[in-house]
């Protein structure tokens, strides 16, 4: 049996009483962070030490590999890849985004990471936090969709799966979710028009990861990851996803109450997987305690999402991919 959420561990190995809880909880995912970044055997072995004590080959390894400020794989050992905002000023925006997402399919690929969190949907307004920023594509809808598409379609391509985020859209948020709720209260014709247009334009994409945001419009009582009227008339709804529906870390502060609280409300408001990220083993065991059985609707949507790179990498040559990428993307300036 399989429960249907995602944890993280302390460190670069994991410790008996990790190893203990995995095998216990039996969680579908790991999720990695830089703390438990070494070198390339060093994770491998991490990876394949979490697999065992699951005794699913196939559990996946997941991991935020944005590029910008959000990457967890950095230099000396791996490269420092352009954040999204950057790809507007390329030659052949697309193909660069693309570029830039098939040379991380590889980088994760070989030490078996099989998910990137990424890319992110969220469309980017003047007034927002800086918490997006730069993590944005675009002010535009249809340009963050078009490069959202190319990143998708780039990870694809290299045997990992994307998860887009933050569905419905994180862009007006005037408050860091990772310290508070914020609050959105634009009409919702404006947020469909906007905000959520990305997401509908990619909704046939694996995974999505929630927003911690209140939509006041829609529901002002509860943010999306815990609101079942988001959930099932917006994403679902509106947007259309049918894919695998992650919700953003519930230690986050944007939310309240214990974790057991924030998983359970995840659940019952529809989403399939529950992804705790901090490593605090008193935390996970809670989120376990109220994860269910990854099962039915929930279950075929994580088969099906993996289904998607059961081939593996496609041929590409890395080398010439950097080449190509370095000459596309202007050259970044400093203050």
């Amino acid at each position: 049996m399989t429960l249907a959420f995602v944890c993280g561990c302390a460190g670069a190995t994991l410790a008996p009483e990790e190893r203990a809880f995995l095998r216990d909880a039996r969680p579908w995912g790991l999720i990695l962070f830089k703390r438990n970044v070494v070198d390339r055997e060093q994770l491998r072995a991490l990876i394949q030490s979490f697999r065992d004590c699951l005794g699913r080959a196939d559990a996946p390894a997941l991991i935020d590999q944005e590029g910008g400020r959000v990457q967890r794989m950095g230099p000396p050992l791996w490269p420092a890849y352009p954040a999204a905002a950057r790809f507007e000023g390329a030659r052949a925006p697309a193909r660069a985004a693309w570029l830039a997402a098939r040379l991380i399919a590889h980088d994760l690929s070989e030490v078996g990471i099989a998910v990137d969190c990424a890319p992110v949907l969220d469309v980017a307004d003047p007034g927002a936090h800086a918490v997006i920023g730069e993590r944005a594509f675009s002010r535009a809808p249809e340009r963050v969709a078009a490069l959202g598409r190319a990143v998708c379609d780039g990870l694809i391509a290299g045997g990992v799966l994307p998860v887009v985020k933050h569905i419905p859209g994180h862009g007006r948020a005037r408050a860091d979710s990772h310290l508070e709720l914020p609050v959105v209260a634009a009409r919702r014709s404006e947020l469909a028009a906007r905000d959520f247009a990305p997401f509908a334009a990619l909704s046939d994409a694996p995974m999505a990861m929630t927003a911690h945001v209140v939509f006041s419009a829609i529901d002002p009582d509860s943010p999306a990851t815990t609101s079942p009227i988001v959930v099932r008339e917006i994403i679902r709804g509106a947007i259309g996803f049918d894919g695998l529906i992650l919700s953003d870390d519930l230690s986050m502060k944007a939310l309240s109450g214990p974790l057991a609280a924030r998983a359970r409300a995840a659940f019952a408001a529809g989403l399939d997987i529950a992804l705790h990220c901090n490593g605090d083993l008193t935390e996970a065991r809670a989120v376990a305690e109220a994860a269910p059985e990854l099962a039915g609707a929930a279950l075929r949507r994580a088969e099906a999402a993996l289904a998607r790179i059961a081939a593996g990498p496609r041929p590409f040559d890395v080398a010439a991919g950097r080449a190509e990428l370095a000459a596309m993307l202007p050259a970044q300036t400093t203050a």
